[in-house]
């Protein structure tokens, strides 16, 4: 038998994960790394401990699969996207820790941007609105901040990649020859990147002062740009897959065709609608981006609803207040309560991003009485993550003209059932899982092995997806609308915190 490795590298995580032609999970592994907060609104990795810790869950999944990279036909690579990255391509070092999509150090560049051309300035050649969101000023931020890096940019001795292309680059040997690339979904969240061109545009990198020499070059999404190299456990192997997390999610959810839907619920939360060929611009807080590139073939689009905050603010309730020990521990403690109590918790730690896409708003929680108790604060940062699709749901409903029925989701908070449940009622509409809910990796996994025929085509990549559980709305109406309501008042209580008085 044969087999695909898949490489999902994010947020908090690196994961490898071996899959059967079937498209299910053989073995799997999977290390944290640290997240780095040196100031409010900063937040950074080590790019060292991602490359240390994806050689070792490599070594860990083919343990626990008992096979070699004999049995490994390909290998495909999913990323946290927009998460910036700069190293000496002699050196391997990076001159400066990753600049992680959370980040909002760059603000003030944003609107310095912005005074000359509104937050729309860029949108038309990207699909991107400016944001601190994007990869574009945190690049610009390095190249401003480390001493000698805008010179050693401008004369090719620097290289910046998303974490994708430090692990292609690492892979394929690093200083000894390591390929230099990035593919069409990572690059098109940069707002450098034409989205008709598939190209990086010269007008954008004069905009943000970047110079062409420092980026990677643009690939599609499922083909061989290399193999591994060195010692790996991997040597050999073709690296024959490259999608952005939540484009990744998409292709793993088998949203192939124009409006085909999905939801990932990570540590960020991400609707994406299949557009087809078409880049369409939202008129409603959307982003356009690319869905995927298959070879040679034309590109497919999708508009994007991006939340920044929803599994994360699992993990906050867990790391910096001690409420739980585990994530796994908020389910029941949310469940021991009927309501919220009257608590609703707006978790915008950077902003909040769409369909509002305001800066300055910052995370609160409101209608707390003596009444409310640590198991109704649960409840309510569950709850956080259904509004906040809501929100995203609406203004796709809005550009599409058609009501959503049902939502295909997927990713690590899918396992929380209460939270499915009241995600149905809030959107009125059918929340179906499937039975490999790891679909970022999936997602990478048949990038790669379509590009080396070990899947044929799209028709055999849809008959693999399977329905595991589906939850059907039970709320009534007028009270899912009642508690949306009031959501939408803690929202509006929420901006126009930041200001000159406010750092962070």
């Amino acid at each position: 038998m044969s087999f695909v490795m898949a490489i999902d590298q994010g947020t908090t995580s690196t994961r490898a994960i071996v899959f059967d032609h079937g498209g299910r999970i053989v073995s799997q592994a999977q290390l944290e790394h640290r997240q780095h907060l040196p100031r409010a609104g900063w937040v950074e990795h080590d790019p060292h401990e991602i490359w240390d810790n994806t050689r070792l869950v490599i070594g860990q999944a083919l343990a626990k699969a008992d096979i070699t990279r004999l049995e490994i036909e390909a290998l495909g690579i999913t990323n946290q996207r927009e998460t910036v990255m700069i190293w000496d391509r002699a050196t391997g070092e990076p001159v400066y820790p990753a600049i992680v999509w959370q980040d909002t150090r760059t603000q003030p560049m944003v609107d310095a941007l912005a005074d000359e051309g509104g937050v729309d300035r860029f949108r038309e050649a990207t699909g991107l609105p400016l944001a601190t969101y994007f990869s574009a000023t945190k690049i610009a931020w390095i190249l401003d901040h480390v001493p000698g890096a805008r010179d050693a940019a401008e004369s090719g001795e620097l290289a910046f990649g998303t974490p994708d292309t430090w692990l292609v680059w690492n892979l394929t040997g690093g200083v000894d020859g390591g390929i230099h690339v990035t593919d069409v979904t990572n690059a098109s969240r940069t707002l450098l990147m034409d989205l008709r061109t598939l190209d990086w545009s010269d007008d954008l990198l004069a905009a943000f002062g970047i110079p062409r020499a420092l980026l990677p070059e643009i690939r599609s999404s499922s083909e061989v740009y290399g193999h591994v190299g060195g010692r790996s456990l991997l040597r050999e192997v073709p690296i024959a897959g490259i999608l952005g997390d939540q484009q990744a999610a998409t292709f793993g959810q088998a949203a192939f065709h124009e409006g085909e839907t999905k939801g990932t619920y990570g540590t960020g939360t991400f609707l994406l609608v299949n557009t087809g060929l078409e880049a369409i611009m939202s008129e409603h807080g959307l982003i356009t981006t690319v869905a995927y590139r298959l070879g040679d073939a034309p590109p497919h689009y999708a508009l994007e609803g991006s939340i920044a905050i929803t599994g994360a603010l699992v993990q906050w309730l867990r790391d910096n207040f001690g409420t739980i020990r585990d994530a796994s521990e908020i389910e029941p403690l949310a469940a021991s309560v009927p309501d919220n109590g009257g608590a609703y918790f707006v978790p915008a730690f950077s902003g909040l991003f769409a369909p509002y896409w305001r800066p300055d708003a910052r995370g609160a929680v409101l209608g707390l009485t003596q009444y409310v108790t640590k198991a109704h604060l649960a409840r309510a940062v569950l709850e956080a993550t259904a509004y906040q699709t809501r929100d995203v749901v609406k203004a796709g409903e809005a550009d599409a003209g058609v009501p959503l029925h049902t939502l295909n989701v997927d990713g690590g908070m899918t396992s929380n059932e209460l939270l499915m449940q009241f995600l149905a009622d809030i959107l009125g509409a059918d929340v179906i899982r499937p039975e490999v809910v790891e679909t970022t990796a999936l997602g990478a996994a048949y990038a790669a092995g379509l590009a080396v025929g070990f899947w044929g085509d799209l028709d055999e990549l849809r008959d693999n997806w399977r329905e595991d559980r589906r939850w059907h709305p039970t709320m009534p109406r007028a009270e899912a609308d009642r508690l949306y309501r009031n959501w939408q008042k803690a929202v509006a209580r929420s901006l126009d915190w930041v200001d000159e008085d406010v750092d962070g």
